[in-house]
């Protein structure tokens, strides 16, 4: 079974038989036959784990609001983000080194954005609560579908994007009506992202992958969600700016 979300994709995710989305019989799983399938409720929970372990470091980070702590999460939060993406074996010990990781890095922007515009971190959290939300809701009721044609625009899309970030880390995003253009596309970019997760957690419950695959759906959403929130924080920033 093919990933739709590239942090699930190749070596990482547990290779699946076609018949194991039609037979119950985990002895057709590539991996330890004697293992518990997967459910939506062990994504569910490991995911909320994760995100209070990057609320509680997150924490600590605002008040200490040390750039060299973002320096930190950044840099020890792609390292691990590859090697949990490109790891066969699942490492929960390392999913969870990710999310404190990440704490660091968010923690320490969302005090730099909230010293700037008051307010602004409430408002970027309930933006991201909010296209969580109205996606999953789509999602649910059938409006929004995983398609081979649309898999190939997001990752198109993402290509892209990744480019430009990077060119722009050297030139500076553009500003006025084009960065608020821009900002607008990375926003929604992002939340499509949130329905190839669904529908990749979706799959894999489907075709009874092990419990502990379960990690690694956790891990892939908890990437999406934090980069929309950061695409979020961003947007609400230059709209603030204009005002």
């Amino acid at each position: 079974m093919r990933s739709s979300n590239p942090v699930l994709t190749g070596r990482g995710f547990a290779r699946i038989k076609e018949s194991t989305t039609t037979t119950t019989d985990l002895n057709t799983l590539e991996t330890r036959p004697t293992s518990a399938p997967m459910s939506i409720d062990d994504v569910v929970i490991k995911t909320a784990g994760l995100f209070a372990v990057l609320l509680a470091v997150g924490t600590f980070a605002w008040r200490a609001n040390s750039p060299g702590l973002a320096l930190i999460g950044f840099i020890g939060g792609f390292i691990l983000a590859m090697v949990n993406s490109f790891s066969k074996k699942v490492r929960p010990a390392l999913i969870v080194a990710y999310a404190a990781f990440q704490g660091l890095a968010l923690g320490t922007i969302s005090a730099i954005f909230e010293a700037t515009y008051p307010g602004i971190v409430s408002q970027a959290v309930l933006g991201t609560a909010c296209a969580f939300g109205g996606v999953l809701l789509a999602y649910r009721s059938g409006k929004i579908r995983v398609t081979p044609k649309f898999t190939r625009i997001m990752m198109g899309s993402l290509i892209g994007y990744f480019v430009f970030a990077l060119i722009t880390m050297f030139t500076g995003r553009p500003t006025g009506g084009l960065g608020l253009l821009i900002a607008v596309a990375a926003v929604g970019l992002a939340t499509m992202f949130i329905v190839m997760d669904l529908d990749q957690i979706e799959k894999a419950v489907a075709a009874r992958v092990p419990q502990e695959e379960s990690w690694r759906m956790a891990f892939g959403l908890m990437v999406t969600l934090v980069w929309l929130y950061l695409e979020v924080l961003r947007l609400i920033s230059i709209l603030r700016s204009n005002d």
